[in-house]
């Protein structure tokens, strides 16, 4: 007997990255920031007292809205604090897709998404890219209320430019979703799109760039009537009073944040040359996060001694996926430790 509706009890539910317990091992599997928050991050962070915790938090999270609309050249309306990029992805599922309104994205891809339509019981339509990961023609076709476009990709790191996603807006009649978590490693973004189109959502998290992953915070850049809509949909207190204060400490430090990313994107473009010199195939990436491919020995191989060493990496058994492992760029240390591990692999 079950009490659960039979869409839920069907679905496979999402599966994170493995969290290994263990702290001697070499964690690249989850695209986590390899460094620590801002000290203006663990400084606000001391100075959390139990009043604030006592109280219920502003139910918007008017400081960071203001502290993100100012980063993004846009006004407070114009943003939505959200618990995680995740927390957004689920609110605009509720919001926009049912039995009769389908939700469509290119794919491979995020695979939150189709678990999130199979929960809210609606069609996924999904439009695979070519071998370069170019924006597919027929998404345009679709007819889908929302449309995802996760930019830059996971997991391939690619970049679909922001004049053709502002074609895709102008041609969309549903809502288009720009999944932007990655986009503090690329070198565009596509908040400006929202000052000319009103059917354009972009999804911001905390937990890349920012180095606050455990904090769990992310937030919407949308015209005013599409944030409010949204606001109708999210629960009633959707961010915490530490997350509002740590989170609007991370982004006012601007400096902090482009020092770090810029350490990660040097580190990441190195760790795609030694990658191909090993044979792997590469793609450009525009993330924090390499697709490696591999064909002798089996990606799966590789993962699984890889493992055996306390190093591990991301290995999805999905279509077109099989032979390629995610790997998150770490430090500079950590990257040239998974080159060894790599190379003795490969020699044996």
């Amino acid at each position: 007997m079950t009490y659960f509706r039979e869409n839920i009890e069907k679905v496979k539910g999402y599966e994170p990255g493995f969290q290994p317990r263990q702290t001697d091992v070499l964690k690249l599997n989850t695209n986590e920031n390899p460094y620590l928050p801002s000290p203006a991050v663990m400084k606000t962070l001391a100075e959390i007292n139990a009043e604030q915790l006592r109280r219920y938090p502003d139910p918007i999270g008017s400081e960071f809205r203001q502290a993100a609309a100012e980063v993004n050249g846009v006004c407070p309306e114009n943003i939505m604090c959200c618990n995680g990029g995740d927390d957004l992805l689920t609110i605009a599922f509720r919001a926009f897709c049912d039995e009769n309104r389908p939700v469509a994205y290119p794919v491979p891809t995020y695979s939150l998404y189709p678990v999130l339509a199979k929960l809210q019981n609606c069609e996924a339509i999904e439009v695979p890219f070519d071998s370069e990961f170019n924006l597919p023609v027929k998404l345009t076709k679709t007819n889908a209320a929302l449309t995802i476009v996760c930019n830059p990709n996971a997991p391939s790191g690619s970049f679909v430019s922001v004049g053709e996603l502002a074609s895709l807006a102008d041609e969309l009649s549903g809502v288009l979703l720009i999944d932007e978590a990655y986009v503090d490693f690329a070198e565009a973004n596509c908040a400006a799109l929202v000052k000319d189109f009103d059917n354009v959502i972009i999804l911001r998290s905390m937990s890349k760039g920012y180095c606050l992953a455990g904090m769990r915070f992310g937030y919407a850049i949308a015209q005013g009537d599409l944030i409010a809509g949204l606001m109708k949909v999210k629960d009633s207190y959707n961010v915490n009073a530490v997350a509002i204060a740590v989170a609007t400490a991370a982004i006012k430090d601007q400096k902090y944040f482009s020092q770090t990313t810029e350490k990660v994107k040097k580190d990441r473009d190195l760790l795609v040359a030694q990658l191909r010199a090993l044979k792997f195939k590469v793609p450009e990436s525009c993330a924090n996060f390499v697709l490696a491919e591999s064909k002798n020995p089996k990606a799966s191989e590789i993962y699984d001694r890889l493992v055996q060493r306390n190093i591990y990496v991301r290995y999805f058994n999905l279509p077109g996926l099989s032979n390629k492992l995610r790997i998150t760029v770490g430090t500079s240390e950590q990257n040239d430790k998974l080159i060894l591990a790599l190379k003795e692999i490969l020699s044996q």
